[in-house]
């Protein structure tokens, strides 16, 4: 049972995200990926270390992730069951131009009906390329404090990139918690 989606417009770094999150030797600056047409399945274990929280009782040891790809956003509605409980959605900080895009796909996420209770992870990907203002212009672009005020989603924002691993952690952290 796929309990968390990935999605975001395409070549916003989903699929390398995963990847690093997933097998996290795997990914370094050599490293590309092609546009996803479909969908990829990822396993992300939880590996606990000693400057990790426990986990919860009965809490799970692995998640499955189904990412969309941002090809077939006009489909993605079609994965959206009571057993999706959280959404990554992720945006490439580093393209100004894809951000508006983004906003809109954002947008038909959080107004669905079936995902008004999802918790939903904001990725600003790719802070490698990106300079560290863009961060502030992609949420203002987004509107994401208005929108905090006015949608029932929990959003937590997290900068990352795959390539020096920054902010991956964290995205375990929320998988996990």
């Amino acid at each position: 049972m796929i309990s968390c989606l990935c999605v975001g417009p395409k070549n916003s770094g989903k699929t390398m995200l995963l990847t690093s999150i997933q097998y996290p030797d795997s990914v370094n600056f050599t490293s590309h990926s092609v546009n996803t047409v479909g969908t990829n399945i990822f396993t992300i274990n939880y590996v606990p270390s000693a400057e990790k929280k426990p986990l919860k009782k009965n809490a799970k040891k692995s998640i499955t992730v189904r990412e969309l790809g941002g090809e077939m956003a006009v489909m993605w509605k079609n994965y959206y069951t009571e057993a999706v409980n959280k959404i990554i959605f992720v945006v490439d900080t580093s393209n100004l131009c894809q951000i508006s895009c983004a906003g809109v796909l954002l947008y038909s996420i959080l107004v669905e009906p079936r995902l008004q209770k999802t918790k939903i992870c904001l990725v600003l990907t790719k802070m490698d390329y990106a300079y560290r203002q863009m961060r502030n212009e992609a949420l203002l672009m987004l509107q994401i404090e208005t929108l905090k005020k006015q949608i029932p989603q929990d959003i937590t924002i997290i900068e990352a990139s795959a390539i020096t691993k920054e902010g991956l952690d964290q995205i375990t952290e929320w998988l996990f918690n």
